[in-house]
C-alpha cells in the first residue's frame, strides 16, 4: 500500500464535480442537491454521464469508471462529490487508474456504497477522502452539512461529533470505516479495510439486527476487530426487525463491541440519517467514551 497522501485543499468558490458511481440518480434529488451546493458558494460541474441508466446503475461499469476518471483529470474540477450510493462502486474499481487518482489529489466525498470507493482510494491509490453527504435526499444537503463540508474542504478545524457514550475511555488513532456492509464486502479484496490501531466508525441502513451481527462476526473472524483502539457508531437507519424486535440493532453492536475493551460511542451524527456530518478517512482523531465525542485532530486536506 502506498503512503497515505491527503488531497489538496479547496478555496472559496471551488468547483465540485458530481460523480454517479453507483445506483442511477433521481433527477429531482440531483437538481435540488446541485442547487444547494451553489447556494453554499460552490461552482458545480455536472457531466451528462451522471444521468445515464443501465438497469439499476448509473450507466454500465465502463461508463461510470470513465466518467469518474474524467472528473479526476479535469483541471477545472477541484473536488468530487458523489450523487448517491446504493450499489455499484465495487463493480467499476478495476476501471480506475490509481496513479492518476493519486496525482490529481482531489477530495472525494461520499458514503454508503461509496465506502468501497473511499477504501480503494485509500488502500490502492494511497489517497485519503471524506465520508460525507451526497445528493440523494429530495431536500438536498442541510445547512449544517454544507457548513461542515466547506470547512473540511478548506482544511479548517471541524467541530466535534457528539453521540451517546456507552463505554468509557479515550482513544487516539486514524479514522477508518463507513458502511458496515461494505467493510465486510472488502475482505479478501485489494481494498480490504485496515483497522489495526484505528478508530473504527460504522453505520448502515436496512440491515436487521441479526444481519448486523453476521457482518460484525465476519469482521471479527477476519481479525478486523483486533487492535482497534475505539469504535464510533453512526446511524443505524431502518435496522429494526418487526418479527424479532429484540435484541435491537444497538444492543447487538454493544454485545459484540463492548468486550473489545475500547471506548464505544453510539448515535454519532453521520450515516443515513440527518445530519450526515463529514469526517476524513485516515486522519488522526480522538474518541472520548466519557463525553461521547469524536474530535478530528488534523485537516483532511493539504494546503496547495
Amino acid at each position: 500500500m502506498p503512503s497515505l497522501l491527503r488531497p489538496r485543499a479547496t478555496g472559496q468558490g471551488a468547483t465540485l464535480g458530481i460523480a454517479a458511481p453507483a445506483f442511477a440518480v433521481e433527477e429531482e434529488s440531483l437538481q435540488r442537491g446541485v442547487e444547494r451546493l451553489r447556494e453554499a458558494g460552490f461552482q458545480v460541474r455536472l457531466p451528462e454521464a451522471v444521468r445515464a441508466r443501465s438497469g439499476y446503475l448509473a450507466g454500465d461499469d465502463a461508463l461510470r469508471a470513465r466518467a469518474f476518471m474524467a472528473l479526476v483529470d479535469d483541471p477545472e474540477v477541484d473536488a468530487i462529490v458523489c450523487a448517491r450510493g446504493g450499489f455499484g462502486c465495487q463493480r467499476m474499481l478495476s476501471g480506475l487508474d490509481a496513479e492518476r487518482v493519486r496525482r490529481a489529489a482531489k477530495p472525494l466525498v461520499g458514503f454508503s456504497d461509496v465506502t468501497a470507493l473511499l477504501l480503494w482510494q485509500q488502500r490502492v491509490a494511497g489517497l485519503s477522502g471524506f465520508h460525507g453527504p451526497m445528493l440523494e435526499r429530495s431536500e438536498g444537503p442541510l445547512d449544517q452539512e454544507l457548513q461542515h463540508l466547506r470547512r473540511a474542504l478548506a482544511g479548517d478545524p471541524l467541530p466535534p461529533l457528539r453521540g451517546e457514550p456507552l463505554r468509557p475511555g479515550r482513544a487516539q488513532g486514524p479514522l477508518v470505516g463507513g458502511s458496515l456492509t461494505l467493510l465486510a464486502a472488502s475482505l479478501g479484496s485489494v481494498w480490504e479495510v485496515e483497522t489495526r490501531g484505528a478508530i473504527l466508525l460504522l453505520e448502515d441502513v436496512g440491515e436487521k439486527p441479526y444481519a448486523l451481527d453476521r457482518l460484525l462476526q465476519q469482521l471479527r473472524a477476519a481479525g478486523k476487530l483486533d487492535g482497534v483502539v475505539g469504535v464510533g457508531v453512526g446511524s443505524l437507519t431502518g435496522c429494526e426487525d418487526a418479527r424479532r424486535p429484540q435484541p435491537s440493532a444497538e444492543a447487538v453492536l454493544e454485545e459484540v463491541l463492548a468486550p473489545l475493551g475500547v471506548p464505544l460511542v453510539l448515535a454519532l451524527p453521520f450515516g443515513h440519517r440527518s445530519p450526515n456530518l463529514i469526517w476524513p478517512v485516515g486522519v488522526p482523531a480522538v474518541l472520548d467514551g466519557e463525553r461521547g465525542e469524536l474530535q478530528v485532530l488534523e485537516a483532511g486536506v493539504a494546503a496547495q
